[in-house]
């Protein structure tokens, strides 16, 4: 937090900031929690945690533009601090007077350079995990975050994406991962059986065999291979799964998938399902030998994809048109979509969900493009409030 600190003391001296906060978003996405930013505040495990909904906090994270008002005490400004489309968070300042635009750059500057001090300096703490947490998680919940990327969101010039899990009162292991190599993105969705630890430890060897597959090169089908073994080695049962590749030269994009729902595709404002092949989940090769096949998806500019396990399908999940709700939200960034979706699941429970609802939401931009558009850590243009859906 010292890191935080320094940042903060930097604005009070540059600008005569009177107060300064660094707010973190929390694990739902629903709420921020304001951190003590002070050199010399003594920091407890209490924090001020203020709903988004209705909030200027709200409306910064969505369309990740500052915010500033005049307030009797002074002039108060929010902005975003993100990375690549990740909202990590909001650095709010009171200051003395109106700012001038070179000011507010400046703010915005420092905004950008607290979010890589808290990625970087995260490694060595717990502090912003804690922060991120509401209440505190059950053993089964601890493996089963530790197990998802530690962006959920993620902008680059060909695509955006972005994940959201909704857990249920047992937990059922749910988990989506992705990985951007220099020229190809990968992403997987899974879904083990069970709940508690058993679908924890489940989904920790499913994770750690996809991710150990991918890092050491291995093509979609190896990946499959190696996921299904290590479940039935380990005797942790079987899980579905999706596993999507997509070349961000060519644009080609291949699918496995092992026993899960259909993936989504949104195409000039209409979705409907892919109908891909489906093999068998992992965890089967014993009793169910057959290897796994590597289909191609049709993937065009324009086009979002959604991939989401069987939790947004059935039981409470069965009460929401995910196709009609697909298509409300088509001008959304795919992080508010992602929230939308999994809460609409979580509202048709009754905040009581059967299963984990969990989505992975993709943006394809295309192969042409190279740049992003951005000056700071979000591409605004490609921000809920602002963006405009483009058909193909």
């Amino acid at each position: 937090m010292d890191a935080v600190a320094v940042v903060a003391e930097d604005l009070r001296r540059r600008f005569g900031a009177m107060s300064v906060s660094f707010l973190i978003v929390d694990l739902t996405g629903k709420a921020v929690a304001r951190l003590a930013a002070a050199v010399g505040v003594e920091g407890g495990r209490e924090a001020e945690r203020i709903a988004l909904h209705g909030t200027a906090y709200e409306q910064v994270i969505r369309t990740q533009r500052l915010y500033q008002e005049a307030t009797g005490e002074g002039h108060r400004v929010i902005v975003p601090v993100t990375n690549r489309g990740d909202a990590i968070g909001l650095l709010e300042l009171l200051l003395p007077a109106h700012p001038g635009a070179d000011v507010l750059d400046e703010v915005g500057e420092s905004a950008h350079i607290l979010a890589y001090v808290v990625i970087a300096n995260g490694r060595f703490t717990d502090l912003y995990t804690w922060g991120k947490r509401s209440r505190p998680p059950t053993l089964a919940a601890e493996i089963q975050y530790q197990l998802l990327p530690q962006s959920l969101s993620c902008e680059a010039a060909q695509f955006t994406l972005c994940g959201s899990l909704e857990p249920s009162e047992d937990l059922s292991g749910d988990t989506f991962d992705y990985a951007l190599d220099r020229d190809t993105l990968h992403v997987s969705v899974t879904d083990p059986m069970g709940h508690d630890i058993a679908s924890a430890l489940a989904a920790t060897v499913l994770v750690g065999a996809l991710r150990g597959a991918r890092r050491a090169g291995a093509d979609l089908a190896e990946q499959a291979h190696r996921a299904d073994r290590a479940l039935a080695d380990q005797g942790h049962g079987h899980a579905t799964g999706q596993l999507l590749r997509i070349n961000l030269h060519n644009g080609r994009a291949q699918l496995v998938n092992a026993g899960h729902p259909w993936p989504l595709r949104m195409r000039e404002g209409a979705a409907q399902a892919i109908t891909c092949e489906v093999d068998h989940p992992f965890g089967l090769s014993v009793t169910v030998p057959h290897p796994y096949r590597v289909q191609d998806l049709d993937l065009r500019p324009g086009d979002r994809l959604l991939m989401v396990t069987d939790g947004m399908l059935e039981r409470h999940g069965e009460a929401v048109d995910l196709v009609a709700l697909l298509e409300r939200t088509c001008d959304l960034h795919p992080r508010e979509a992602a929230a939308t979706l999994t809460s609409a699941v979580r509202d048709a429970a009754g905040g009581r969900l059967a299963d984990d609802a969990t989505v992975m939401c993709l943006d394809w931009h295309g192969p042409e493009q190279t740049l992003r558009n951005v000056s700071s850590g979000a591409d605004t243009q490609r921000a809920s409030a602002s963006r405009v859906h483009q058909h193909s």
